[in-house]
C-alpha cells in the first residue's frame, strides 16, 4: 500500500495495471499471510514500477546488486520527460557536493516542487554547506530479482529558501519529515539545469 500510495494510485487503478481483482488485491495488502506466487509478484511490481524483493521486503538490510547479470542486457538513455516520472514526487536521493572535507555524498529526503527538488536540514550540518554551491543530485532504483534498474542524475545549484510562504508551502507539499529525525528546518532547493537517465533492461534477441 505504501508503494500504491506515493504513486498516487487508487486501489483499482492498480488492480487495472496489475491484470487483477480489486477485492483479491485488496487482500494483498490486508492479510498478514497472504503468499502470492511469483507471477503475480512480478505484475504487481511491474504496475507499481518497482521490483520485487522491494515488494517483499527482501532487500531490507542488504546493499543492492548481488545479482547476476541479465542474459542479454541493454543500457538505453532515458529522456528528460521520463526522468522526471522516476524522480516523483518525492523519494529519497543522494546529493553529492565539495565540502570542507572534500567530495561527499549523502541520502535525502526529497520532494519536487514547482520542477525544483526540495530538502530539509539543520543548520550547521554537512548538508548546509551546499548553498550556494553546485551540486549533483542522484536517484535509482534497482531490481535483484530481474537484474534491471535505472538511475536519474540531475544538476544544478542548490539555495536556501527564507520566504515564509514559500517555506510554508513546502512543509504543506512535503510527503515526510526527514528519516534522520530531529530538527531540521532549514530548507534548501536544487534549481536544476540538466538532468539525464539511464536504464538496464532485459534486450529483445532477434534470430539471424
Amino acid at each position: 500500500m505504501r508503494r500504491r500510495t506515493e504513486l498516487g494510485l487508487t486501489l483499482g487503478e492498480t488492480a487495472v495495471r496489475a491484470g487483477m481483482s480489486p477485492v483479491y488485491l485488496r487482500y494483498l495488502e490486508r492479510s498478514p499471510v497472504a503468499a502470492p506466487g511469483r507471477n503475480v509478484l512480478l505484475r504487481l511490481a511491474g504496475a507499481l514500477e518497482t521490483g520485487v524483493s522491494a515488494l517483499t521486503g527482501g532487500d531490507v538490510d542488504s546493499p543492492p546488486g548481488p545479482g547476476q547479470a541479465a542474459r542479454h542486457p541493454e543500457l538505453v538513455a532515458l529522456g528528460g520527460e521520463e526522468c522526471r516520472q522516476r524522480l516523483g514526487t518525492h523519494g529519497v536521493g543522494r546529493i553529492a557536493v565539495t565540502t570542507a572535507e572534500g567530495l561527499t555524498i549523502l541520502p535525502v529526503n526529497y520532494s519536487v516542487v514547482d520542477g525544483a527538488i526540495a530538502f530539509r536540514t539543520a543548520p550547521g550540518s554537512t548538508l548546509s554547506q551546499v548553498l550556494g554551491k553546485q551540486v549533483a543530485f542522484e536517484v535509482d532504483h534497482i531490481d535483484d530479482a530481474l537484474s534491471r534498474g535505472w538511475s536519474v542524475l540531475l544538476r544544478g545549484r542548490a539555495r536556501g529558501v527564507l520566504d515564509r510562504d514559500t517555506v510554508r508551502r513546502l512543509r504543506e507539499r512535503a510527503y515526510s519529515a526527514p528519516w534522520a529525525g530531529g530538527r531540521r528546518d532549514m530548507w534548501v532547493c536544487i534549481d536544476v539545469v540538466g538532468i539525464s537517465g539511464r536504464e538496464i533492461t532485459e534486450g529483445l534477441v532477434t534470430g539471424g
